[in-house]
């Protein structure tokens, strides 16, 4: 049976990389995306391909029923999603105070609030029926302050956090949490955010390695996965205090049986 993978941000870089995997693995998709003619040329581009079937929605995510509104219409199409991967997301560069304060609403809403409601919608789902995984993509940034990109990084700090403790919660299931944290990865994010002139653009790795990582670590259940970074940037991400994997999950477990 085709597992069904429901993509946000599908049609363009890691999400429409993302795509193509699921695709080559026989799977059919849900494709979210506001580009109404990226979502037709992806279907296009796969169906030919591939024996699958992309099911495309047009969607805002800055819209606080977004997530409600997509689950509502695949229950009235009777779809089941097997995988949640969200992966919708953008950035921005500049000081806090002086941004244009409705863009960086309208970022919290799609980097925290949708993806965060959409978890709400579908984990149920995946709970009752003891069957599911869920990739969240945050960043590597989610690890360290970022001055004049302080929203990004704190949302992205959310999503890390907020997988760890879903992970922890879904311990005692077949159900499985993954985030994703990859390094600057070459897509058009970088360019309309502004991100590209940043320190941190200055070696991006290709959406297709980064898509690549993350959905092996999703379908493996690992809690998170670093991805797309070279080995200068890894040495320097060993000097950032955080846990390693065993270190991390052993944490989770601890606490999950206090609470």
């Amino acid at each position: 049976m085709k597992k069904v993978a429901l993509i946000t941000g599908a049609a363009s870089g890691i999400g429409k990389e993302f795509s193509k995997i699921h695709a080559q693995e026989n799977g059919d998709i849900i494709a979210i995306d506001i580009n109404a003619k990226g979502l037709q040329n992806l279907k296009k581009e796969l169906e030919l391909a591939y024996d699958i079937q992309v099911y495309t929605i047009v969607k805002h995510l800055t819209e606080l029923n977004a997530a409600q509104e997509i689950y509502n219409e695949l229950k009235s199409q009777n779809i089941e999603i097997d995988y949640l991967i969200n992966n919708a997301g953008f950035g921005g560069v500049g000081a806090f105070h002086e941004r244009d304060w409705n863009q960086d609403l309208a970022m919290i809403q799609v980097n925290v609030l949708a993806l965060t409601a959409l978890t709400r919608q579908f984990l149920p789902d995946f709970i009752a029926k003891d069957s599911g995984k869920i990739l969240n993509v945050s960043s590597t940034v989610s690890l360290v302050p970022g001055p004049y990109q302080a929203v990004y990084f704190a949302t992205k700090a959310y999503v890390t956090s907020f997988n760890r403790s879903i992970y922890g919660e879904l311990l005692e299931t077949n159900v499985t949490s993954t985030a994703l944290l990859p390094g600057a990865t070459k897509t058009a994010f970088g360019d309309h955010s502004g991100m590209n002139k940043t320190a941190i653009y200055k070696k991006p790795a290709s959406a297709k390695e980064v898509a690549t990582d993350g959905y092996k670590a999703m379908l493996k259940g690992e809690v998170e996965v670093i991805a797309g970074l070279g080995w200068d940037q890894r040495m320097e991400l060993k000097f950032i205090p955080f846990m390693s994997s065993e270190s991390l999950i052993k944490r989770i477990k601890k606490q999950s049986s206090v609470n």
